[in-house]
Formats: structure tokens, C-alpha cells, sequence
């Protein structure tokens, strides 16, 4: 087989994930055009692929025809500024997710602007890319990432030492576990946490959602709060007086989150929005 222009490739692309039924059919192809290339940009794509290039994009629409994830097809995604890499087996980062690290990133920089630096928990860490974020958005920041699962853990170590972030800390424990980061205790500015809340009657139906872990997913109880419930109870216990708690939920758990961190006596409880308008961040502070 000689050479394939770009424009029959891109044509070709389309066609075969439209008829797979995949949802994002072009920005899905421009991914993968610009991956099986190895170019930054859509401007930098060559007029024809050579051979090399064509198979390696031949292979990776077979594969993503059959939902599997592009993440996992390219094993690469982003967040916000960042390319991470991405594996079978660990939670593919969301959009949504982004905005709540611009959260916490504002947060922190506010902290910073008051008190010369801060202290960011991340809790239940995944690939790490919320600590990640926060900690190459910001400045005299400290960062400490916890997760306990093997798989994201040994991810987010490895997607740290790409991006090359010394104040990044990861630590594998049991989020909820009293004794991970006992010794910052009374003493974190910010918790920021994109835990397992998904409720028992929310479960994804595409295909490609099948393939994150259930232990990433779900939230422990049919109205998927319990582990967040859990790991407000910590963050209050590591957070200073008037230190910020960010939690991404379910839009259907916006009421639920803000009463339980009120009785908690936590104070300042109020819930933000994500790109689409939904109520998606809980936000609540350690009483001063």
C-alpha cells in the first residue's frame, strides 16, 4: 500500500466511527489523525500519510469502532494544560473535572495571596491529574495526592515524574483512613476530591464508561453518598480553621452533600456549577 491523503484518511475515519455510532465522531478523528501522525495540531498534519502512519491509523479506528476508549486507544489524555497518560483499568479524567480543579487552582492562589503559601490535599487521586493541576497552575504551593488502588497509583506516580513536579507528594492509603496524613491534620488550606459518588440508579450506558473501575465509579450506597460522606468526615479533620473542601458529586446529590456538611458544622455551604449549568461542586469551609 503506497501513500493515503490526509483528506481520504479523515473521510474514511469519519465513516467508519459514524457507522460505529460513536457520539464525538470528529474530534475523535482529529485525535486520532494527529496521534497515529505524531503531530501537535491539526496545521501540522502531512498532505499524505505514509505507510507507518496509515496503519497506525487503520488499527486505532478498528479499535475505537469498537467503543473502546480513545484515551485508551492513543493512551494519552488531557487536562487542562496537561497530557497525561492513560491506561486500561484507571479512571479516564472528565471535562468536568477540570473546572473543579480551576476551583481548587483559585482557591489555593487566594490562600497564597493572604498568607504567602498553601497547603492542597487531593483525595482519592486516580492518574493524579487534579493534583497535577494544581500543582503547575500555581505557586509556594504543596500538594499532597492520596489513592489507594494500585493501577491509578502507579499511573499518577508515573504521569508525575513526567510532567516533572517536585511538590507534588503522593501517598498510597485509604483516603478515609485517619492515619494518611495524620501529621497534616488541622493543617490543609484546601481538599479537593473527585470521589466515588456515582448512585447505584446512575449507572453509565455507553459502552466506553464500561471501562472505567467500578471502585471509581460508585459511591458505596444506593444515593451514591456514603464514600462522600466519608471523606467530608476527613477533610474536615485535615483542614485548618476556615480551610475550603471541593468535592465533585452527582447533580442529584447537590441537597444531600450541602445538609451533610452543615451538619457536620461545617459552614459557608454552597454548591457550584459545571460547563453545562448542573450542579456538580460542593464547597464548604471548617468553621473558623
Amino acid at each position: 500500500m503506497g501513500t493515503w491523503s490526509v483528506t481520504d484518511a479523515r473521510a474514511w475515519a469519519r465513516e467508519r466511527l459514524t457507522t460505529a455510532g460513536i457520539d464525538s465522531v470528529d474530534a475523535d478523528v482529529r485525535e486520532l489523525l494527529e496521534w497515529a501522525c505524531d503531530a501537535s495540531s491539526q496545521w501540522d498534519l502531512p498532505a499524505e500519510l505514509n505507510v507507518d502512519q496509515a496503519e497506525k491509523l487503520r488499527a486505532a479506528v478498528g479499535e475505537r469502532a469498537l467503543r473502546i476508549p480513545l484515551q485508551h486507544v492513543t493512551s494519552r489524555m488531557y487536562f487542562r494544560g496537561l497530557t497525561l497518560a492513560a491506561r486500561p483499568g484507571v479512571f479516564v479524567v472528565r471535562p468536568e473535572t477540570e473546572v473543579l480543579a480551576g476551583l481548587a487552582i483559585d482557591e489555593a492562589m487566594a490562600v497564597v495571596a493572604r498568607h504567602g503559601e498553601a497547603r492542597v490535599v487531593d483525595l482519592c487521586a486516580g492518574s493524579g491529574a487534579i493534583g497535577l493541576a494544581v500543582a503547575t497552575e500555581t505557586t509556594r504551593t504543596e500538594v499532597w495526592a492520596v489513592e489507594k488502588e494500585a493501577e491509578p497509583f502507579a499511573l499518577a506516580c508515573q504521569n508525575r515524574d513526567a510532567v516533572g513536579v517536585p511538590c507534588l507528594h503522593l501517598v498510597r492509603a485509604d483516603a478515609t483512613d485517619p492515619a494518611a496524613l495524620a501529621h497534616l491534620d488541622g493543617m490543609v488550606d484546601v481538599v479537593v476530591t473527585n470521589p466515588p459518588y456515582v448512585p447505584a440508579d446512575e449507572m453509565p450506558t455507553q459502552p466506553e464508561a464500561s471501562a472505567d473501575p467500578h471502585v471509581a465509579l460508585y459511591g458505596g450506597s444506593l444515593d451514591g453518598t456514603e464514600i462522600p460522606a466519608r471523606i467530608a468526615r476527613r477533610a474536615l479533620t485535615l483542614l485548618r480553621p476556615g480551610g475550603t473542601l471541593l468535592m465533585e458529586h452527582s447533580p442529584s446529590q447537590d441537597e444531600a452533600l450541602r445538609t451533610y456538611a452543615a451538619s457536620l458544622g461545617m459552614v459557608e455551604v454552597s454548591t457550584s456549577t459545571d460547563l453545562a449549568g448542573r450542579m456538580r461542586f460542593l464547597r464548604a469551609c471548617a468553621p473558623r
